[in-house]
Formats: C-alpha cells, structure tokens, sequence
C-alpha cells in the first residue's frame, strides 16, 4: 500500500506515513537501516488511540494517550521490526483499512539516544541509569502500573535538580515533582514519584542528548 517514508539515519528518526489495508504482517519500510527500539502511531483517519512499541516489551503495546500498563497483545506488531520494515497487524489503530496512518519511528543511536528499561526502588537515592550521554529530555512510563506518562528536560530546568515535569496523555498545567539529576552518562532518580520510580515497578524511557556525547559540556 502506499508509503512514504522521511528517514535521517544519522539521527536515528523516521517519519512514515501510509493508507492502512487491516491485513495482518503487512509491512512498511522506515529507511532508519537498524531496527527501530520506539515507534508512536497514530490513525489520522480517526479518533483512536496512539499506540506505542518500545524495544524492552517487543510483544507489548502502552498507548501514548492513556495511563494504561502495558498489554501483552502483539496484534498492533506482529513481529518486532527488523533492520528495513515495520509488520503491522489488523487493528484501526495503526492499520485500519483505507485511513492514513503516520509512524514516528526511533532508533538507538550511540551518544545520542536511549532506550530501555529500569526497576524503581522508591528512594529518594534511587536508581542510576545509564544512557552513554547526558540526557536533555527524558520521557518515562510505567510499564506495569496506570501511571501517567512523563517528560523531563534541561531546557525548563537548566540545573539539577530537574523537575518541571508535564504529561503527554493529560491536558494539566506543568508541575514540581518527580526530580532526576541529568549526568554526563545517564540520569539518576531522586524522588519516590510512582511516576518513575515506585518500588517494584518497571519504567520504560526514551532519552535523547542536547548533542552526540563528545561535544557536550558539564553543567
């Protein structure tokens, strides 16, 4: 079915857009040349949800929109992507016959993005995650709870402690809380938020640089 694909391989992005078939393991090319580890979809045809793959729950989906944990239900994506396509299921979300559908699609690309997984420990000195940089923007989600998605950054909070944060599923104004020490090699946790990092709950992120790792400046 009809493509189009805008990929920068260096940066590790694509922007796909397409018209939907509902037939399940039909695929689409992302031009990234290594296999996506985040993918957000979105039907434009219609008032559906944005689901989300990410590299750490592969048969997994989380939608963009909502607190929902995680669901093991691998309809949205068949298979995890390869180094060249997308498989796609049959459901409206991201394949919905004849409606236009767009993929952002997001590839690991050393000193200059991340994507992982990591448990909570709930303390004020908690867990340390390495990304090989210094992050400028984090986003967090709850893998395993309805926890609200998360976004931190360096350019509202341009000194640690970090934590002006906003919500990409809700509409509520930003807020001080949730607070993480940006490094020059990853970020630390430093609240006991159920937002990233409750006790026992693992966290999904995305985390992207300011710059690829050897131009980047202490802070």
């Amino acid at each position: 079915f009809p493509v189009t694909i805008s990929a920068h391989q260096t940066a590790g992005f694509s922007i796909i857009t397409y018209t939907g078939n509902q037939t399940p393991n039909s695929t689409i090319g992302h031009g990234l040349g290594v296999a996506p580890s985040f993918m957000i979809f979105k039907n434009r045809s219609g008032s559906y949800s944005w689901p989300v793959f990410h590299t750490s729950f592969p048969s997994n989906y989380l939608f963009l929109n909502a607190t929902d944990a995680r669901v093991a239900d691998s309809g949205y994506w068949p298979t995890a992507p390869s180094s060249t396509l997308i498989t796609l299921g049959g459901y409206s979300e991201n394949n919905r016959n004849a409606n236009e559908h767009v993929c952002y699609a997001f590839a690991a690309v050393a000193g200059y993005s991340a994507f992982g997984s990591y448990m909570g420990n709930g303390s004020s000195d908690g867990p340390m995650v390495f990304t090989g940089f210094r992050p400028a923007f984090v986003m967090f989600k709850a893998s395993d709870a309805a926890f609200a998605w998360l976004i931190l950054d360096d350019t509202r909070n341009t000194y640690n402690l970090v934590n002006s944060r906003l919500f990409p599923n809700q509409s509520s104004a930003e807020d001080s809380a949730s607070g993480i020490d940006l490094l020059s090699n990853g970020f630390k946790l430093r609240s006991t938020s159920g937002l990233n990092n409750e006790n026992g709950i693992t966290f999904i992120y995305a985390a992207f640089a300011e710059h690829p790792f050897k131009y980047a400046l202490a802070r």
